[in-house]
């Protein structure tokens, strides 16, 4: 394995000379640095580990707290996305990342964290008033949470309120009037989307019965098949539906063709998430299209900032706007 001492006998310079150059100090000269981090590539250098946890007392690790509760885990579109993107943003600050279970030996999400030394953790994808979440968010570490904000915390938000606000009014402006919704299971993203829902429908005069409102789960094609069917039965249909996500909206096709349903001819729908393959399916699934990668490298910048800057932390609430993809499933009426 090479070192350091490798390094400055063959750029010619001291051991310290390269040390500063791997670690960004300004006092050597940019050809130097750049021409020394080169040599560094090419021998396939990478520091130890241990000894700059020791040097530094920071590990350049960052904790990953993931549970999905949909059972998709890493291949949900819509969360490997924010994922993915975050894991660049951080390898570019130069920052591993490790997963973080609460079931490991035993240990709850904090004591996972402590055993790892991570210098902080993002946080997506949970039950966000789990105590162990709650007791992780509260510790020293510092945290950047994903489409949930806890008091004095800095997260990052997608605007679920404007995003649902925007599909209604865009039925609206199609000609729809009696819209029924099937929502998620009651989160506080559920919350947000709902409080967008109820203000275009007041905002637009709509008169939505109770009958049109259905709750299931994310991603969960057999409850929300089981909500539309009875939705569509109902002796007065609505012209639109509006689904969770994306994958329920798809999912629920077989049960459309069934009933004898076209889509749009016959009826309507919106999804939501804006995933890749919402746009390869025909006809294209009208959707809100969050920004995933966005938020993803937002949350890395923040957490970095937060691990970097501990003395002048400014906590605030990062929103992430959408963008309404009108495909091909809505009908003017």
């Amino acid at each position: 394995m090479k070192t350091i001492k490798d390094i400055a006998k063959a750029a010619g310079v001291s051991t310290s000379t390269v040390s500063k150059a791997l670690n960004g100090y300004g006092d050597v000269g940019a050809e130097t640095a750049e021409r020394i981090r080169k040599i560094a590539w090419d021998m396939n250098y990478l520091p130890d580990a241990a000894a700059r946890v020791l040097k530094t007392n920071r590990s350049y690790n960052i904790g990953i707290v993931f549970e999905d509760e949909t059972a998709c885990g890493l291949t949900h579109e819509y969360f490997s996305h924010i994922l993915n993107s975050a894991k660049n943003e951080l390898e570019s600050h130069g920052y591993d990342i490790t997963f973080i279970g609460g079931r490991v030996g035993g240990n709850s999400f904090l004591s996972h964290c402590r055993y790892r030394k991570v210098d902080g953790v993002l946080i997506a994808s949970v039950d966000f008033h789990n105590p162990q979440v709650v007791n992780l968010v509260d510790s020293e570490i510092p945290t950047i949470t994903i489409d949930y904000q806890f008091d004095a915390h800095s997260c990052v938000m997608s605007n679920n309120v404007q995003g649902n606000y925007d599909l209604v009014k865009y039925l609206v402006e199609m000609g729809h009037r009696r819209i029924a919704c099937i929502q998620g299971e009651k989160t506080s993203v559920t919350v947000r989307r709902m409080s967008g829902f109820n203000k275009a429908v007041r905002e637009f005069g709509l008169k939505i019965p109770d009958t049109y409102k259905k709750e299931s789960r994310y991603h969960d094609v057999g409850r929300t098949m089981k909500a539309a069917q009875e939705i569509l039965s109902l002796p007065d249909p609505p012209t639109a539906i509006m689904f969770p996500d994306d994958y329920t909206a798809i999912g629920c096709r077989p049960l459309f063709e069934s009933l004898g349903f076209r889509i749009p001819e016959d009826l309507s729908i919106t999804g939501y998430d804006g995933i890749p393959l919402s746009q390869e399916t025909r006809p294209r699934l009208t959707t809100l299209k969050q920004g995933a990668e966005t938020i993803g490298t937002r949350a890395a910048e923040k957490l970095v900032d937060l691990i970097e800057n501990k003395d002048s932390q400014i906590v605030e609430e990062i929103v992430v706007n959408g963008e309404l993809l009108k495909g091909e499933t809505v009908r003017r009426i």
